[in-house]
């Protein structure tokens, strides 16, 4: 047998002893198209890219992707369905996808078919590993906890991006461009015009699963958000409406149940996460005292990232109006379609819900993606142009994940010209199952 210091000396691991440089190198990655933004609109972007054979990099400052679909643990999927209770989908492409293979899964999809609309619920784990088994298998290149730090802007075109990484900073060049960060930031970071709301925030809701739920127990909307609405200033609550939406068969239910503010300012930003938390234990604590038969034995299994509706988005080519949206306007250079309500969180204490009838449609222009200052990009998610009315119906998963496709394809359509000189007929065919499918 051995000494110890012969011991010590085979299996002790050695080190190196390096030093930072003054300009550390950047490691530049070449790309035909750049999606920033993993979310519901970036994930369809890179995937409907890479699809058509396009060199794709899809960026993210989390350190996982999936963006608020995921971390945020939103947990439905909504504006994918027409009105009524048997509506047919109006989104296809990843939507079809993720709905079959998720569908697999035991207990990762539920469809909840309400008088108004189909809502379906999905496991925000088995989204995650689906999302990620997805963007391997399509050969996309991923960059993530990146923020953008540098944007090279020649005339109307993005020419490179430089992001700030905890490993070091990297450059992409690419020859199109997509915005789906939710906050226009990369074309806000180019210099271009965006626009922010104008009569205060749009709020956010801090996200949280509950386990140990007795489902048989449940108490009605109705009643939860009467009682919430007489209590809500005992408990320290902002938000006086909102629910908790049981997943039947699972014992578990996804708190939406506050209103917290979404500064764009980074020390405000960070407070308002805390308060976020802050609101959702009162939530909890609501639950678990008025309605003790259901949430009792509840506790929290996981916090969402910070939900964001609207904070800020692109000036473009056109912009979606509330008067758009209600008398469903079709566009001819329609890209995605949605009939979900007018759901504006522009107070703390409540939010706008205006509903339409059951054959309403209505419509996103391909105008509304294209920042009107520039040729190589174009936005899909949340930060498309609309005002603030009708953003709010267009933000949701169904129009994003729609938008994404359409970005992918603009930009497939216009090379290396611009997007405001592409095939509308051309675009039309290829995003036609999102405009005008009904089966």
């Amino acid at each position: 047998m051995g000494s110890m210091e012969e011991h010590n000396t085979s299996t002790v691991a050695t080190s190196t002893c390096i030093v930072r440089h003054v300009r550390p190198a950047i490691r530049s990655v070449e790309a035909d198209v750049c999606v920033v933004g993993s979310g519901a609109a970036g994930l369809s972007a890179a995937l409907e890219s890479a699809r058509m054979g396009r060199r794709t990099i899809l960026v993210d400052s989390l350190p996982v992707l999936g963006g608020q679909a995921v971390n945020s643990i939103i947990g439905t999927f909504c504006g994918l369905f027409s009105n009524g209770s048997h509506g047919y989908q109006f989104t296809h492409g990843i939507a079809d996808q993720i709905l079959a293979d998720l569908g697999k899964e035991p207990d990762a999809l539920h469809y909840q078919r309400g008088p108004m609309t189909t809502v379906v619920y999905y496991d925000e784990v088995a989204l995650s590993h689906w999302v990620d088994r997805t963007i391997r298998a399509s050969g996309t290149t991923v960059l993530l906890n990146a923020v953008i730090d540098r944007v090279l802007v020649e005339g109307r075109r993005i020419r490179s991006v430089e992001f700030a990484t905890r490993w070091g900073r990297v450059r992409v060049d690419a020859t199109g461009w997509i915005d789906a960060t939710g906050d226009a930031a990369l074309v806000w970071q180019a210099g271009w015009a965006c626009r922010e709301p104008a009569n205060g925030p749009v709020f956010g809701t801090q996200m949280v699963v509950l386990e140990n739920i007795d489902e048989a127990h449940q108490p009605t909307r109705e009643k939860l958000s009467a009682r919430l609405a007489a209590l809500a200033g005992d408990y320290g609550l902002v938000r006086r409406e909102g629910l908790a939406f049981v997943i039947p068969g699972r014992c578990i239910a996804a708190m939406n149940m506050t209103h917290v503010e979404t500064p764009l300012d980074p020390l405000a930003a960070s407070a308002a996460t805390l308060e976020g938390r802050d609101q959702a234990n009162r939530a909890v604590r609501f639950l678990r005292e008025q309605f003790p038969r259901c949430f009792g034995a509840a506790r929290v299994r996981a916090y969402g990232f910070p939900g964001i509706r609207q904070t800020r988005w692109i000036v473009g080519r056109q912009q979606l109006t509330l008067a758009d949206v209600r008398a469903g306007t079709r566009f001819p250079d329609a890209v995605a379609r949605t009939a979900w309500p007018v759901e504006l969180h522009d107070h703390g204490s409540g939010h706008v819900w205006q509903t339409f009838a059951e054959d309403h449609v209505h419509y996103v222009p391909l105008g509304s993606l294209l920042p009107e200052e520039a040729d190589n990009v174009a936005a899909a998610g949340r930060c498309i142009d609309a005002d603030a009315a009708a953003l709010s119906s267009v933000r949701v998963m169904g129009p994003c994940m729609a938008t994404g496709a359409a970005a992918a394809h603009a930009l497939d359509l216009a090379g290396t010209g611009s997007v405001h000189q592409i095939d509308i007929n051309e675009l039309a065919r290829r995003v036609r199952d999102n405009v005008e499918r009904t089966d």
